[in-house]
């Protein structure tokens, strides 16, 4: 597709349209570009988008690049942040569906560690204090965000609570440089896929520092927690920048991970396309997070696993908090007795299945569950998972 209305044709309007919404001009000089175009003409090729999905996909477009946009200038108020030491995050990561999101939200109660709230990867600017964001226009707007989301996926609440001021992943971020998942859940981007998972995108890290430098500037002193399944797929990009991560990665038997995410993903699409096939989103899916898989056991044949901690999920559901707490001890982080109380609080106010349960079967999914062993086998066997 190569007229007017196709998203390739348009990146020089949509860089336009930002311009005219922030009444900015630049961009950064970090490469963009090329995942951008990539992006643009997968997008094209995706005949299944609905109009809504087209419109949804062209505002997001214009969206993070008016994000870029605020962000920039941000950053060139502020150089100084680049000074801010980032030693040590914690970075929760893994495949999909293995309880990452329930670790972190957990985590992100202890006082002691700075996260990622929603509103502030959103919109990323200097973290202001708690008082503020019930009136601040970006904390609103990410309340508005969200709640447009479940309006209209309402069952996915179930699957992926998310509030404005609770802890989230590092996607907002990475889209900056047009180098997240969150593009291929919502459209069928083979073209786009192939080069996203085939590239390191180091770049995208560096403006990952810059941003979480500049949230964090408040506070320089107090230590990160960041999550995001991504994060596996590029982990020599993510060591390039942050040297001494300290990486959780959380497991669970793949066979649940395919059949739930392939159900997620689903529900996400059926936004965009006109038709959603699961079977072949299962396959997608299975393929794409084996060889994240595959790509994080190359990275610990090759340079070891002193930074990284593993967490079954099994492990994590039978003692959340002592878990936690293993976590803590590996990587010389003080749980307090405030951090520990408000855990406490928080896995009792939230137990599993608040908002309803996640249904899906294993047998729906298009996929044997023969296949993804097999596919799966290498990964399973070296983090001692039985069939």
């Amino acid at each position: 597709m190569a007229d007017a209305k196709s998203f390739k044709a348009s990146i020089d309007d949509l860089h336009e349209e930002a311009r005219k919404a922030t009444g900015l001009d630049d961009f950064g000089d970090d490469p963009y570009r090329e995942a951008l175009d990539v992006l643009a003409e997968s997008l094209d090729e995706d005949d299944n988008l609905s109009p809504l999905g087209r419109a949804i996909h062209r505002g997001q477009l214009v969206g993070i690049l008016s994000t870029r946009l605020r962000v920039e200038q941000r950053l060139a108020h502020r150089p100084q942040v680049s000074e801010n030491p980032i030693l040590r995050p914690i970075v929760i990561t893994g495949l999909v569906r293995t309880g990452s999101t329930a670790l972190q939200y957990l985590m992100g109660q202890d006082p002691g560690l700075q996260k990622l709230e929603y509103w502030l990867a959103a919109e990323p600017q200097v973290r202001p204090s708690r008082d503020e964001w019930e009136t601040h226009p970006d904390f609103e707007a990410a309340i508005k965000e969200l709640d447009f989301l479940y309006s209209n996926t309402p069952d996915l609440m179930a699957v992926h609570e998310m509030k404005a001021d609770w802890p989230e992943e590092c996607r907002h971020i990475l889209a900056q440089s047009f180098t997240d998942d969150r593009f291929e859940s919502s459209a069928t981007l083979p073209r786009y896929n192939e080069w996203y998972h085939g590239t390191e995108h180091p770049e995208a890290y560096r403006r990952h520092k810059k941003i979480v430098q500049l949230i964090g500037s408040s506070d320089p002193e107090r230590r990160w927690l960041l999550k995001y399944p991504v994060h596996l797929r590029q982990l020599s990009a993510l060591f390039e920048v942050y040297p001494d991560a300290c990486i959780v990665q959380t497991h669970r038997d793949p066979r649940t991970v395919i059949a739930s995410y392939a159900s997620f993903i689903a529900k996400i699409r059926a936004l965009h396309q006109i038709d959603v096939d699961v079977a072949e989103i299962a396959r997608e899916q299975m393929e794409s997070w084996a060889h994240a898989a595959d790509a994080g056991m190359r990275y610990r044949d090759e340079h070891g696993s002193d930074n990284f901690f593993d967490l079954q999920f099994r492990e994590f559901m039978a003692d959340p908090i002592g878990s936690t707490k293993r976590i803590y001890t590996r990587f010389d982080q003080t749980l307090s007795p405030e951090g520990e109380a408000k855990l406490l609080a928080w896995q009792e106010s939230h137990p599993q299945g608040k908002h309803g349960e996640h249904r899906y079967e294993r047998e729906d999914i298009g996929v044997s569950e023969t296949e993804i062993l097999d596919r799966f086998a290498a990964y399973m066997e070296r983090y001692d998972m039985k069939p």
